[in-house]
């Protein structure tokens, strides 16, 4: 049985060089998503939403390949990050960070295929978190680049696309800075973590 694997199958957004802050037109994708807010290493309600993600994630691959004979590869955990003053993302005080978990689904995945493996997963977990949902997001055109290391060293790399990159290209921002996770931090040293790190703008 032939497994597909979207980062592979969209690899101008799965994939991107280091050092490198490429355009990218992002397509409208469909999502799993949950919302919080807080730091993300010690608020428990981050873990419970991305203990919910994959484990919807996976519901939905395994139905479709009982209905469908058809199997894939679940998409990597992704995350929309923003603060209510900017200065607070860059400077990682991470409290008052505002975030948006989620993983890609397929568009082979329809909503009355999201409506059965939700039943499902209900009967095995609490109650789902109250902003769960199954939609669109449409970000269209980007800047990504790829960084390797610890998400707090992301610091820097931010603060030259945002300082430099974006007002050379006459660009503003045109939406919450995008994160997307291609290492397993259970696996991976900090070191070794490879995250895309994305951003929708618009001109300025």
């Amino acid at each position: 049985m032939t497994k597909i694997d979207y980062k592979k199958k969209l690899s101008s957004l799965y994939g991107a060089k280091l050092g490198v802050f490429a355009i990218v037109d992002v397509p409208v994708l469909q999502f799993l998503k949950v919302d919080g807010y807080g730091d993300p290493n010690i608020e428990p309600s981050y873990q419970q939403a991305v203990e919910w993600l994959f484990s919807l994630s996976y519901a939905l691959k395994f139905g479709h390949k009982a209905r469908e004979g058809k199997d894939y590869v679940v998409p990597p955990l992704e995350g929309l990050w923003w603060a209510d003053n900017p200065s607070d993302f860059i400077d990682r005080r991470k409290d008052r960070w505002h975030w948006t978990m989620m993983i890609m689904v397929p568009d082979v995945i329809d909503r009355p295929s999201y409506e059965v493996a939700l039943a499902k997963v209900c009967q095995k977990m609490d109650q789902p978190p109250r902003s769960l949902r199954f939609e669109a997001l449409d970000e269209g055109r980007s800047l990504q680049t790829l960084h390797v290391g610890s998400y707090d060293d992301e610091g820097p790399v931010l603060a030259k696309l945002h300082a430099e990159v974006m007002p050379a290209q006459g660009l503003t921002f045109g939406g919450p800075h995008h994160e997307i996770y291609l290492s397993d931090p259970r696996r991976t040293a900090p070191a070794r973590l490879k995250t895309i790190l994305r951003q929708p703008v618009k001109s300025a």
